[in-house]
């Protein structure tokens, strides 16, 4: 039975988020905290399984209670943020200070007790259950990190500031982006998926622990690369803190599909390119995708490519509603295949589900370079673990030792 403590300063919210919890016959609700401080006391008096956790609370809020739990009492943390850039910058500072994930606290959803929300609601909490705690996180930069200038919070890439951005790399000589281009892309792509006879997702079997990737030693490739593609989901955000600000300026663009809400992309973006010599952005329909340049595919939607003359145009969909993910790493694996074929260095890290597994073995069966990161250091197993268990790996990785890694695969 998993035990699940509920801080959150909402009545309202822990009575219903109780309800939910409880009606599944393997979890229950061992304890509720109006504020922070009274949950950092109950995590030690009830030891739960797992936490929820608001973010604004009176008394303590919920970053505070984070740390100080994780000080004293290291338990997997799923938070809940408000939808807005305020919301998301909190979030972020949550996760550094060891939260393992978040959702968007949606009261709608869960007043009117919506199924598919009520599901990915208790498949999350379960999740971060099964997910590896890392404990207290001190806040100060790493001093293998850049040194950009950090935006105030008046000016980190709030959303209406960056829908505002022009494409970057377009110019007059380049022809304008079309939706039907975009549209018959992505059909392309989604058949080129359902056709891919490469291991289906749904016969993956996952251990959830029980099971030790073989990290390998890295060995050079030696094949040539043309842009660097990175897949991941939970524990992602502090997982790509970790590499893309130890990363130099390279000379091939870098691809993000992260799993995340639509109003978080722009402000994580932001986030890591004041932290690293890579410029972040999150992607902008049209964008040329340039060496040096980190684009996040941005949250609610699919990011594709498409050949322009002899350049490299992102393209972003709206939902469809074909897809589990949006954005999706099979998605934009897929895409990058048709545009760089084997040219491409791939990983997958930490994250619940199996998505990237079907866009790595289109990649791998054209001659990519897929990378995994390993078990021991992954929050959620999962992602990682299905491109293994698929069989397309050419390396099993600690993730301190990627973005080394990633510069000898290049140099």
């Amino acid at each position: 039975m998993t035990k699940v403590l509920i801080v959150d300063d909402s009545s309202f919210f822990r009575k219903r988020l109780r309800e939910i919890v409880e009606s599944d016959p393997t979890m229950e609700v061992v304890g509720e905290a109006k504020d922070g401080k009274e949950g950092v006391e109950l995590t030690t008096k009830l030891r739960p399984d797992v936490i929820t956790m608001d973010v604004e609370m009176p008394v303590m809020d919920g970053i505070s209670a984070v740390a100080e739990i994780m000080k004293k009492n290291p338990t997997p943390i799923l938070m809940f943020s408000s939808l807005t850039h305020e919301g998301a910058t909190a979030t972020f500072k949550a996760l550094e200070a060891g939260a393992v994930d978040f959702m968007p606290k949606n009261f709608d959803d869960i007043a009117h007790r919506r199924e598919d929300a009520i599901k990915n609601l208790i498949a999350s909490i379960k999740a971060v259950s099964r997910s590896r705690v890392r404990g207290f996180r001190p806040s100060a930069p790493s001093p293998t990190i850049a040194t950009k200038t950090v935006p105030s919070s008046a000016t980190v890439a709030k959303p209406a500031v960056t829908a505002t951005r022009a494409p970057i790399g377009a110019t007059a000589s380049t022809p304008a982006p079309t939706a039907g281009s975009a549209k018959e892309a992505y059909n392309q792509i989604n058949a080129m998926l359902a056709a891919n006879p490469g291991t289906p997702a749904s016969a993956l079997k996952f251990t959830f622990g029980n099971h030790k990737s073989e990290t390998t030693t890295f060995k050079k490739s030696g094949k040539p690369h043309s842009i660097v593609a990175i897949g991941s989901s939970t524990g992602g955000p502090i997982a790509l803190q970790d590499i893309i600000p130890k990363l130099p300026k390279l000379n091939v663009p870098v691809v993000i599909v992260q799993h995340m809400p639509a109003s978080f992309t722009a402000t994580f973006a932001a986030r890591l390119d004041a932290i690293s010599n890579l410029h972040v952005v999150e992607a902008k329909d049209g964008d040329i995708l340039e060496a040096g340049t980190c684009y996040i595919a941005p949250g609610g939607t699919q990011m594709i490519f498409e050949k322009v003359g002899v350049k490299v145009r992102c393209r972003v969909i709206g939902d469809t509603g074909r897809t589990t993910y949006n954005p999706c790493v099979d998605v934009s694996f897929a895409s990058l295949s048709k545009i760089y074929g084997g040219k491409v260095l791939a990983m997958v890290l930490t994250g619940m589900g199996s998505d990237g597994c079907e866009g790595c073995t289109i990649l791998k069966k054209l001659g990519a370079v897929i990378w995994a990161q390993n078990e021991e250091t992954c929050v959620v197993y999962g992602m990682p673990q299905a491109i293994v268990n698929a069989g397309v790996t050419d390396l099993v990785l600690p993730l301190g030792e990627i973005a080394d890694c990633i510069v000898k695969e290049l140099g």
